[in-house]
């Protein structure tokens, strides 16, 4: 097992630092497992939301509009399922040291990129052109 890397509690990620080195690398494995933590925790909360309202409602305006509810949860539930995948697949990168490079160009992504959107894997301008030509395609 590795040794943990000293973090101080209001370490941020600099451009004058050289780019993924342990500190970084840390604090990006931290961010990320606290991420998926909240979506695994809420993921149970509302499991158990979904238990306590499986009960049968006489109204049936009231029982659309809990089917509604449930609808909306279940496919909250199906968004954070495949976010927590991209959230391993990082932490994958980041023991295999190929996290915070583009997928597609094999440049750093920017660190403020990172931050905002720790699963990342293109730059801003490799995701730019991915986009756009997703557009042309599926315009077709």
């Amino acid at each position: 097992m590795k040794a943990q890397t000293f973090l101080p509690q209001d370490y941020r990620p600099a451009e004058d630092e050289p780019f993924m080195n342990e500190r970084q690398l840390e604090y990006f494995r931290r961010k990320l497992e606290a991420w998926k933590q909240e979506l695994l925790d809420q993921s149970a909360e509302t499991l158990e939301g979904l238990q306590d309202s499986a009960r049968a409602v006489p109204d049936l305006a009231d029982r659309a509009s809990e089917e509604t509810d449930r609808a909306i949860e279940l496919r909250t539930r199906d968004r954070q399922r495949k976010l927590v995948s991209k959230i391993d697949a990082a932490l994958r990168r980041i023991e295999t040291g190929e996290y915070g490079y583009c997928e597609m160009t094999g440049e750093p992504i920017s660190l403020k990129r990172l931050d905002a959107r720790p699963i990342a894997t293109m730059t801003l301008e490799a995701q730019e052109r991915h986009e756009r030509k997703e557009r042309v395609h599926r315009d077709d």
